[in-house]
């Protein structure tokens, strides 16, 4: 896609500070990292949302994601954790509309909080949301 700026760092068209790749996805460090070391995991391939990605691109995505998390725990970074990230949509703050995993180290203490509204919201009718969407499911 020509005005993807994704897609431009695939192509090195854009710089980036890549630290992953393969011959499905590239890896690279976020320019607004929430923590050090950050990773930006994204498909080759264009997809501009979750329902563009294949189920084996989102399954590489992921393994990549596991590797980085590993590299994330094992080096110098030296994470306690990581948090896997993907923003699908405007309204779930993706802002870059390619599809991508946020690969986040984490360090007990770190004060970073992620999504803290999914701690305290509720669902009040659990059963009613359960069964709307295994009928939406069942139908897919």
């Amino acid at each position: 896609m020509s005005d993807c700026v994704f897609c431009a760092i695939v192509a090195r068209t854009s710089p980036a500070h890549v630290v992953y790749e393969d011959d499905d996805v590239l890896g690279f460090l976020d320019i607004r990292p929430v923590r050090p070391g950050h990773t930006l995991l994204i498909p080759k391939r264009h997809a501009t949302n979750l329902a563009e990605l294949s189920p084996d691109q989102g399954g590489k995505l992921f393994q990549a994601g596991q590797r980085v998390a590993a590299a994330q725990r094992a080096s110098a970074i030296a994470a306690d954790g990581v948090n896997l990230l993907v923003n699908d949509g405007r309204a779930a703050f993706q802002t870059v509309f390619h599809s991508h995993l946020h690969v986040v180290p984490r360090h007990d203490g770190d004060k970073l909080i992620l999504a803290k509204s999914l701690l305290i919201r509720r669902d009040n009718d659990l059963p009613g949301t359960a069964e709307i969407l295994r009928s939406e499911l069942q139908g897919s």
